[in-house]
């Protein structure tokens, strides 16, 4: 199945369904210099605006995804939904991770436990015996 590409920003409308594109030329002003060739452009280039800001975001962030919910302002839904769809504009695969695996879906009573705890509204101790609690 093959994937649709991104429109490569900067081009105008209609030029990037001509076909694959690549750079051909760089060049540097101070000192005057150009280098010609045939130069692929990278799987990050070809993302959008929007794709590139979450990144930036994400990557701020350092991946923390409750982080970059409260940065950006939008769900925790949003926040997977924005990176899933990253992840397939890279063409990257998220790894599979098991049910019972180390990784786990953390439940929203969790959730609103690690955010109090972060927040300073319980004490490590406290988080602790109320994640215990919720898992009953």
């Amino acid at each position: 199945m093959s994937r649709q590409r991104e429109p490569l920003r900067g081009l105008p409308d209609g030029l990037a369904d001509l076909g694959d594109w690549h750079i051909s030329e760089f060049t540097c002003s101070d000192p005057p210099l150009s280098v010609r060739g045939k130069f692929e452009i990278s799987r990050f280039q070809r993302l959008t605006s929007e794709q590139e800001s979450f990144l930036v975001t994400f990557l701020r962030c350092r991946g923390v995804l409750s982080a970059v919910e409260k940065e950006l302002g939008i769900s925790y839904p949003t926040v997977r939904s924005r990176l899933d769809a990253l992840l397939a504009a890279l063409e990257l695969t998220a790894p599979d991770i098991p049910e019972n695996g180390l990784r786990t879906k953390v439940s929203d009573k969790h959730k609103e436990i690690l955010d109090r705890l972060e927040a300073g509204e319980l004490s490590p101790e406290e988080a602790k015996k109320a994640m215990k609690e919720a898992q009953s």
